[in-house]
């Protein structure tokens, strides 16, 4: 399994600086840890999300997360699943309540390390930590009635991608840069 994780990360042609960065200290880490794909690597390890929109790209899905305090995209832990495309339709569905999601070319759309603070889970403390995060582009049905998951989240919603900036909380400002380049790609995706 470590080996195909070594191979994905390693094909992935990165786009920019900043891809090229992430995209090394992924493969260091691979090469590091064998339980990268477990959140039990306190230090790191892999998610995935859908950088989900509906059939003609104008509009994207954004879920309010609770441990956050913020909107944003969809996402979770791969838990042991070497599927990162897996792992991300799944938590695309299971966050938007949306049967509809599904990938769009099963490209790669982003590579980011991404930092998350310490914070309280189901009553349990985690500590700061880094995700290493792959996402995908995926589609779904904005017709399809929203039905996110209260444990995790407290809403859902589709907008435009000009305003997702517009709705992420100030303390989780770091993010529009990711979702900014996100939107870009999309349009490259949608537009091949």
């Amino acid at each position: 399994m470590i080996r195909e994780i070594y191979e994905l990360i390693e094909g992935y042609r990165a786009k920019g600086v900043q891809e090229e960065r992430d995209r090394a200290v992924m493969l260091r880490y691979v090469e590091l840890f064998d339980d990268i794909l477990e959140r039990k690597n306190a230090f790191a390890h892999f998610t995935a999300s859908p950088w989900i929109v509906n059939r003609d790209g104008t509009k994207v899905l954004l879920v309010y997360h609770r441990i956050f305090d913020s909107w944003g995209w969809c996402g979770g832990h791969c838990d042991g699943d070497g599927d990162f495309l897996g792992v991300a339709v799944r938590e695309g569905r299971e966050e938007s309540g949306l049967s509809s999601v599904q990938s769009f070319s099963g490209e790669i759309l982003g590579l980011d390390i991404l930092p998350v603070g310490q914070h309280m889970r189901r009553g349990e403390f985690v500590n700061a930590h880094v995700h290493l995060n792959l996402t995908y582009l995926c589609t779904a049905d904005e017709k399809e009635p929203l039905r996110y998951k209260e444990d995790e989240t407290k809403g859902a919603m589709w907008t435009e991608p000009e305003m997702v900036a517009s709705y992420v909380s100030p303390w989780d400002r770091d993010m529009i840069p990711v979702y900014e380049k996100l939107n870009r790609r999309m349009r490259e995706f949608l537009n091949r």
